[in-house]
């Protein structure tokens, strides 16, 4: 893990220190009573297992009224919800076309405009040789350490990913197993050990990837924030993080950087982390909580991803 001084030129964050966190409510650490009611609530609740989170829909493309509330009772739950589908749309477009109404069934439209995106914001998660997607881990069939969607391109908590769908066509023959865990057990476990941890991650310049290069030779300036945030069009706690040791700078103190290490701590065993392994025409939606992938081969690996700036709702309505 990079350990270095803050450095100029950046973008998509607060300045440097300046506190993210709320004045009242249960994500204020100021605010001791309405935090320990929500986190009684929310660890009451929890799922244990994976099978906890199955719901069984019918039509990816139009799924019924009591498959929506089951989605969404998970998600209320555990910020995340596994789906299986036996209607195999058949031709490809068809499956994309199916996603997206899926989607769109829980208030998610406003699609990340991503650069290996096709035209319907669907991004195929696969083994490539070519191409512009060369050279990203997500296109090997390498193991993808712990993180959360969009954690290199954060411009503001208001235009933060914060929804995400996997939708598995062809699994591996062997490996891809995923791991997920909900920030908010995350910002639990670290608030219950020292709210200073807290503290430390929710500030404008906890985390900071630094300039790169896009695929196509575009330049990319350092990118800054928080790793914990409020969205504030709806008072959700957002996460920014990855785990990966190279081309990350951590804010250099010794509060941040014992605050990484107790993530990564609990991200190693927590016995709340979910573990799944996708099968065709099965996937996950969420709002955007911590994942990673384990190595695999063979089988020829295809899944959908769609990112949005949406939260997983109910239409018409903020969640």
């Amino acid at each position: 893990m990079t350990s270095a001084a803050a450095r100029g030129g950046r973008s998509g964050g607060a300045g440097a220190g300046d506190r993210s966190w709320p004045k009242a409510g249960r994500f204020s650490l100021d605010d001791n009573l309405a935090y320990a009611e929500w986190r009684d609530q929310t660890l009451a609740r929890r799922p244990t297992m994976a099978e906890d989170l199955v719901v069984e829909v019918r039509d990816l493309a139009a799924p019924t009224p009591s498959e929506r509330a089951e989605i969404l009772r998970r998600i209320d739950a555990a910020n995340m919800a596994l789906y299986a589908t036996n209607a195999d749309a058949g031709d490809d477009e068809l499956s994309r076309r199916d996603l997206i109404a899926f989607g769109a069934a829980f208030g998610m439209v406003a699609i990340e405009d991503h650069r290996s995106a096709g035209a319907d914001g669907i991004v195929r998660i696969e083994v490539v040789d070519h191409g512009g997607r060369l050279g990203y881990i997500p296109y090997t069939d390498r193991a993808i350490n712990w993180h959360t969607d969009g954690y290199y391109n954060f411009h503001g908590p208001d235009r933060a990913i914060a929804a995400m769908l996997l939708h598995c066509r062809r699994p591996a023959a062997s490996g891809g197993i995923n791991r997920l865990l909900d920030p908010e057990i995350a910002y639990i476990r670290l608030r219950d050990e020292d709210p200073s941890l807290i503290e430390a991650l929710m500030r404008g310049d906890a985390m900071t990837i630094p300039a790169g290069e896009e695929a196509g030779g575009r330049p990319r300036p350092d990118n800054v924030g928080p790793v914990f945030f409020v969205h504030p069009r709806t008072g959700a706690l957002g996460m920014r993080f990855t785990a990966r040791k190279r081309n990350v700078v951590w804010r250099d103190d010794p509060l941040t950087h014992r605050a990484v290490q107790s993530l990564l701590g609990v991200l190693h065993d927590d016995p709340l982390i979910v573990e799944t392994r996708l099968a065709a025409r099965e996937g996950v939606i969420c709002n955007n909580v911590l994942h990673d992938r384990s190595v695999f081969s063979g089988g020829g690996r295809l899944l959908y991803r769609v990112r949005y700036t949406d939260r997983v709702g109910r239409p018409g309505a903020l969640s």
